[in-house]
């Protein structure tokens, strides 16, 4: 009788390491879904958190201008740009950020074109006045719904709302010459906002496209909260569906938008065409943190963790991609770790201001912006190798 128990507990201990052979994963997909969820609702959550922080400061400008709440409101908006950056790596695959319907295009485009928006200094040095702020005559009233109706009407570059837009208004025109006064950026007085009624349009174009951005994130925040109708569908997807979909946000980001359409296409440039224009935050000069940021949300992706805005870890790392790549490939999980780490080193030895390095930096000279892009590069396809361990095939190729 002992005998016939020990051997159906034998056969039994044999059938369960079979299965954990066959699938090493099984019931942890679920959990990464999960964890990944958590992170992208904290995510957002934390950049609406520091777009409501931005208004109060663009607020306070508005209500009283002078060169103390014209600082404020810059240094709240280069704080809200943290979060938000973290937050590229939930895009490429159709979610709310980016969907038919999502704001991704209301919210962070760029270039942007200076004179849709605002009066410009010409190559001549001479004030050239124009813009949405001057055009009283087709825009007697602005309101964040005539901003938002207005944004790449006519051209891609006319951007009229979104974190940029708010940043021209904030830092104005980057016409500084990079190579013999590097990392000013613009230098829009406060008294833009004081005095005339164009002051005050520009006032109340500042206040509407703030608030904009703030109700923006707000439904992107909801969209991820538990209970919320699309984290509800994303977490009943098939777990190889949704785990594609993660995979892809990182592995897109990293080596085609990243690495090629914010950095390569910058650095490939001719100085003499202005290199300015292709990087991502030219008028505060912000174009360093804005790579960081995209790269460390790419790292939180894989590894499952977020620290959010007041020090919290959020998720885990036994819920991570990395966790199910072990479990299946411990050597390419470290190459895909060591890959990491080497982004993170080569995005953070970038020299500021990006704009003048940029343009001093050949292609072929593998100087450290060229190193951090084939950093980059390398890691967009550790994680489509990634992807493929786990029995799935992914593009690292921007989305048509």
């Amino acid at each position: 009788m002992k005998k016939w128990t020990l051997a159906l507990a034998l056969g039994a201990l044999s059938l369960t390491a079979c299965k954990k052979d066959e699938d090493p994963n099984e019931g942890l997909k679920d959990e990464v879904v999960s964890n990944y969820c958590e992170i992208v609702y904290a995510s957002y959550s934390d950049s609406h958190l520091k777009a409501q922080e931005l208004q109060t400061a663009v607020n306070n400008l508005v209500a009283g201008p002078s060169a103390t709440t014209l600082d404020a409101a810059k240094a709240a908006w280069k704080a809200a740009r943290e979060p938000y950056g973290q937050t590229e790596a939930f895009r490429f695959y159709d979610g709310p950020i980016d969907d038919a319907d999502g704001p991704e295009g209301d919210l962070n485009a760029w270039p942007l074109d200076e004179n849709y928006i605002d009066y410009v200094e010409d190559a001549s040095g001479n004030i050239v006045y124009g813009g949405i702020v001057y055009d009283t005559a087709n825009y007697p009233t602005l309101s964040k719904e005539l901003l938002a109706s207005l944004n790449e009407q006519g051209g891609e570059k006319n951007i009229s709302i979104g974190y940029h837009a708010i940043e021209f208004l904030l830092w104005g025109q980057d016409d500084v010459d990079v190579n013999v006064n590097p990392g000013q950026g613009g230098d829009r007085s406060h008294t833009d906002f004081t005095g005339d009624i164009f002051a005050q349009r520009r006032a109340q174009y500042l206040q509407a496209t703030t608030e904009l951005l703030v109700e923006q994130l707000a439904e992107l925040k909801a969209a991820w909260a538990v209970g919320a109708s699309y984290r509800t569908s994303f977490e009943a997807m098939q777990e190889d569906v949704a785990l594609a979909k993660i995979l892809s946000g990182a592995a897109i980001l990293s080596k085609s938008e990243l690495a090629g359409e914010r950095m390569f296409v910058a650095l490939e440039a001719n100085p003499a065409d202005n290199p300015q224009e292709d990087e991502h935050s030219c008028f505060s000069d912000n174009t360093h943190r804005d790579i960081i940021t995209n790269a460390l949300g790419i790292n939180n992706v894989l590894t499952g963790t977020y620290e959010d805005v007041n020090g919290q870890i959020i998720g885990d790392q036994e819920h991570s991609i990395l966790a199910l790549l072990t479990n299946l490939d411990e050597e390419k999980a470290s190459n895909l770790e060591t890959a990491m780490a080497d982004v993170m080193t080569k995005v953070n030895a970038i020299p500021t201001p990006f704009d003048k390095y940029v343009t001093q930096e050949n292609v072929g000279d593998n100087g450290p912006i060229f190193q951090a892009i084939s950093a980059l590069q390398n890691q967009g396809d550790l994680v489509a190798d990634a992807a493929a361990a786990l029995g799935f095939t992914i593009s690292t190729e921007l989305p048509e």
